[in-house]
């Protein structure tokens, strides 16, 4: 699974987020203001239903333990998330 590109608002905030991004690897800019960036830059994630995820793995053909692996989250999340009992904020979808 592909790590998902970013998605901006315009092709005028995806320049301003790449220069901020360059100025944050060299430390110019504190993470703090980076992820204000990111929220003015960015459009706004989607929140993965429990049939998005499985609708995500199950192209993959992958067990839920290497699934959660390539996700690096746990696997109780995910199994919680797949039977709506959690929501997975901050899960970006762009696959």
């Amino acid at each position: 699974m592909s790590t998902p590109e970013k998605q901006y608002r315009s092709d005028v905030f995806a320049a301003i987020h790449e220069t901020m991004e360059a100025l944050h690897d060299i430390d110019a800019i504190n993470t703090t203001t980076m992820r204000q960036f990111d929220e003015t830059c960015l459009e706004p994630v989607r929140e993965l239903t429990g049939d998005d995820i499985r609708t995500l793995q199950e192209p993959e053909n992958v067990s839920q333990p290497v699934f959660v692996d390539r996700l690096n989250v746990s696997q109780t999340l995910v199994s919680d998330r797949e039977s709506d009992v959690k929501k997975l904020e901050g899960w970006l979808c762009a696959f």
